[in-house]
């Protein structure tokens, strides 16, 4: 079965959630590229949402239409060339409806699982329960005859795992997409020893057309990404757990916060980036990666106190930010979530003085949006760290911490083997993270 053919009954798990809404985008937009070729008009295509929620199933065709009209406008001069042949289409606004029409018609909305048993191909992007995963997987595999594959959007489940306990037989692999899909370039393909050749090849060819970035990871618990991420976070945590000797907490997460933002130039403070994640996928992740790395650091009593409280972080529908350990007003944060007072704690209460305590910038201080586009940032990176390292304020000592940290996580997923390059590791935080600049560096060697 060619690429085309494979791609004409596809069906998404979880397809109404920020990750599967953004993968069934994408293919959407795909397949419907594909069903206007000429020699494939006469072709049915099929996309399955299928998801537990037909509240917000409900809410999916509004979001998808959204997000094709931005695309459509954006490639007129493709969009002309397509739609030559129809006469009665002039205006660009009705390339446009038409386009929109054409790529909408192909998907089916569902609370069924039974609409993905005609499938040959399944993207899953459910929550991180192997258990579940296994479930679905195991029914489809049942009750389908057309040699489905699967491309599970896992950020943290090994995928040998799901192939030997759903008996796939190697038609699987982690097609891991970051958030949000449609935006992000970047892709992890996690693979095995077992997977089939034919579907590591398809990965590579819908890679290509969606024009994203693969980089392989080893197929340890929590990949590449969240390898690094959640130790990132737990050594956030620690540095402000530590401060709150000299400071409350609220305090002492906006120092952590201020000096992983600023401080060491990216595009969010480590705290802010867990809400924008979601306080409860953050704790389900190290779940999972805790027993089969048999790593017991990976653990936060923090995560666990929060999530008690229901205080969880995450995005609206429309994509704003959820209160999570901090407080948003039009996606600044503006409070700290104290877990004793049980309420948020506004931040200009304290903002002046944690900064005195902290101690300036350097002079050579660049904000991350004006270094990530930098051609010569590896430069301005280099006077901005040499700088700071002759600094001897608290901010200039957690952020050389901090740092030193980052590259210690990446050099040891090297060491064990969840990725076979440094270079893996950067591209990773550099791409899917938006970084200035990759862990691995010598900016304080």
């Amino acid at each position: 079965m060619n690429y085309e053919e494979k791609l004409q009954n596809v069906s998404v798990l979880g397809a109404a959630g920020k990750m599967g809404s953004g993968i069934l985008l994408l293919t959407a937009i795909e397949m419907a590229d594909l069903q206007l070729k000429p020699e494939n008009r006469s072709k049915n295509f099929a996309l399955n949402a299928i998801d537990v929620s037909p509240a917000a199933l409900t809410g999916l065709y509004g979001y998808l239409k959204t997000q094709v009209r931005k695309l459509a406008e954006k490639k007129m001069v493709q969009l002309r060339t397509v739609y030559k042949d129809h006469k009665n289409l002039i205006e660009n606004g009705e390339i446009i409806d038409q386009y929109i029409d054409d790529v909408l018609k192909n998907v089916h909305t569902s609370t069924s699982i039974e609409s993905a048993y005609n499938s040959g191909l399944i993207f899953e992007a459910i929550i991180e329960n192997s258990e579940l995963k296994v479930k679905l997987i195991k029914q489809i595999l049942a009750n389908n005859n057309n040699d489905p594959w699967f491309f599970t959007n896992t950020s943290s489940v090994p995928i040998n795992e799901l192939d030997s306990e759903a008996n796939i037989n190697g038609k699987i692999l982690g097609f891991h997409f970051y958030n949000p899909p449609a935006v992000q370039k970047l892709v992890e393909l996690i693979v095995t020893d077992n997977t089939k050749k034919e579907v590591i090849d398809f990965a590579h060819e819908y890679a290509k057309r969606l024009r994203k970035i693969i980089v392989p990871s080893n197929d340890k618990a929590g990949f590449i990404g969240n390898g690094h991420f959640m130790r990132d976070i737990l050594f956030g945590i620690k540095q402000a757990e530590s401060l709150t000797e000299k400071m409350s907490f609220a305090e002492a997460v906006y120092a952590v916060n201020k000096v992983s933002q600023d401080f060491m130039v990216r595009p969010m403070g480590i705290f802010q980036l867990m809400d924008y994640v979601g306080l409860d996928v953050c704790q389900k992740i190290m779940l999972v990666m805790k027993p089969r790395l048999n790593d017991h650091e990976l653990h936060s009593a923090l995560l666990d106190k929060l999530n008690s409280l229901d205080v969880k972080g995450g995005q609206n529908s429309d994509g704003s930010q959820k209160p999570g350990i901090l407080a948003y007003e039009k996606g600044r944060p503006v409070g700290i979530y104290d877990p004793e007072k049980k309420d948020y704690v506004k931040i200009t209460d304290f903002s002046d003085k944690v900064d005195n305590t902290l101690g300036s910038l350097p002079s050579s201080f660049k904000p991350w949006k004006s270094v990530i586009g930098n051609k010569g940032k590896d430069k301005v990176l280099t006077e901005y760290f040499n700088e700071l390292k002759g600094m001897n304020t608290l901010g200039s000592k957690l952020t050389k911490d901090f740092v030193v940290n980052s590259k210690n996580i990446g050099l040891k997923l090297v060491s064990d083997k969840v990725t076979d390059k440094e270079e893996h590791v950067n591209t990773v935080m550099l791409t899917g993270f938006f970084h200035a600049y990759g862990p691995i560096n010598n900016y304080f060697s």
